[in-house]
């Protein structure tokens, strides 16, 4: 059977207990016209879903959650359902794209089908439209994303032949033999528990080292989730979002981490702190230390996994420097809050909770990841994420891709998540915000632009 893993379970189960979140991620690929009719669409995907299992497989979930849910194959599994076509009224600016975006976002994926939806955008200016590929976190985070352009996309004006495809539903698991399963799975986990041990004590040093990386970090990660000072960008949530984007070149960002030397993510996380800091001041509120504390996903994916569609992610949590005045200072107390955190080990303890989750029974994972998602957090008032697009450029159906703009979920009281993409010499910024609470996800994301170019020139720091 085709497991998820613990990680992967835990999106699914973070939209159970919050009834207004859409844990879907998405990006959205603007191309040259003209855009395709729908059967040269629905032929081009179908010619490339054998390359991409996951679309035709849908979640089960074993009875009870006395074991891991499974992907199993859709036997009603129907292309037209996921392909969806819309188009933006006059004029078809950037507003009306970000208006759809946010109304496509809000809405959830059908848990009895496979978890994906294309949805193709006409009606862009010049006579472009644009491929929005939305799929839910379970199935794989933002550098998986990555993977399914590579499978989907063509590094060529000429598009490759259809894949062969010999694809027919396996068998449905009946529900008894999904729970038997479980039930073995129980009485075989003490004997995959001693051999993960023997390995342990086999390198009895390095055991000691990870325990205690492990240790501290969780330490660290318990402690950022500790209730930080309120604000009204943190707080409950409705079913509506926002969602807003501002580009600028990449070069322009590469220039300022250099100049600082700093890296990149660190001038990103800088310039997001300071629109934080400025839509504060504009609410009228004081930008206290530790009133914003965003979670930063790390990827821990080896090369060896770089084709996979999972997730493989940890994170850190990290304050932003609101309350610094000076936006060089705060490129400075990122650089040194990022080393910290990576000196208490906080990603080794998150892959050491992911590792360990893996080792014992699924329905106490299950049972205690839920309770916890019942308890308000009041930690975290934003994610923060910086995916890395396709290195070169990529077409579909000889149309060339111009630019890819990130999309990234928000729920659990974060009011804003921030996404940043490169893709073909330029950075777009993705702020999603909750629709009522947050109404200011443009200036927002013109905001991070703003305080990028605002570190530009600069003196390299010490």
């Amino acid at each position: 059977m085709d497991y998820l893993s613990p990680l992967d379970t835990s999106f699914l189960d973070a939209e159970d207990q919050d009834p207004h979140a859409s844990l879907a991620i998405a990006s959205v690929a603007v191309l040259d016209g003209p855009a395709p009719g729908q059967a040269e669409f629905a032929e081009a995907i179908r010619g490339r879903l054998a390359l991409v299992p996951r679309y035709r497989q849908k979640v089960r979930r074993v009875p009870f959650n006395l074991g891991r849910p499974i992907w199993a194959d859709d036997p009603h599994f129907d292309l037209d359902f996921h392909l969806r076509r819309t188009a933006l009224p006059e004029p078809g600016d950037d507003a009306a794209l970000e208006r759809l975006i946010g109304r496509i976002m809000s809405q959830r994926l059908d848990r009895e089908r496979p978890l994906w939806e294309d949805w193709l955008i006409e009606g862009l200016p010049e006579g472009r439209w644009a491929l929005m590929s939305k799929v839910h976190h379970c199935m794989l985070d933002g550098i998986g994303g990555n993977e399914l352009y590579r499978l989907i996309c063509d590094t060529k004006p000429e598009p490759r032949r259809p894949v062969p495809d010999q694809w027919r539903p396996a068998p449905e698991e009946a529900t008894v033999d999904l729970t038997l399963d479980a039930l073995g799975q129980w009485a075989r986990l003490p004997f995959d528990q001693a051999r993960w041990i023997t390995g342990a004590v086999r390198d009895p040093g390095g055991a000691a080292r990870r325990v205690g990386d492990a240790a501290r970090g969780a330490a660290a990660l318990a402690a950022a989730f500790l209730p930080a000072p309120v604000t009204t960008l943190a707080g409950p949530l409705g079913h509506a979002r926002r969602y807003a984007v501002a580009r600028m070149p990449l070069p322009e960002i590469t220039a300022v981490a250099k100049a600082h030397g700093a890296t990149m993510n660190d001038v990103y996380l800088a310039a997001v702190a300071g629109a934080f800091r400025g839509l504060l001041l504009a609410r009228g509120e004081q930008p206290e230390a530790g009133a914003i504390r965003t979670l930063v996903p790390v990827s821990v994916r080896s090369a060896e996994a770089r084709h996979v569609l999972d997730n493989r992610v940890s994170s850190l949590l990290l304050e932003l420097p609101i309350e610094i005045e000076d936006a060089a200072g705060r490129l400075r107390a990122v650089r040194e809050r990022i080393t910290e955190l990576r000196g208490r080990h906080e990603v080794e303890a998150g892959v050491a909770l992911v590792a360990m989750a893996e080792q014992e029974p699924f329905a106490a994972v299950s049972f205690f990841v839920r309770g916890a998602l019942r308890m308000p957090q009041r930690g975290l008032a934003t994610v923060t994420t910086n995916v890395p697009g396709p290195r070169g450029r990529l077409y579909i159906l000889g149309r060339p891709i111009r630019e890819i703009l990130p999309y990234v979920p928000i729920a659990e009281r974060m009011r804003i998540g921030v996404a940043v993409m490169t893709y073909a010499g330029q950075a777009a910024f993705g702020v999603t915000t909750d629709f009522a609470s947050v109404p200011e996800a443009g200036e927002f994301a013109e905001a991070v632009v703003d305080e990028v170019r605002g570190l530009h020139p600069a003196p390299q720091l010490t």
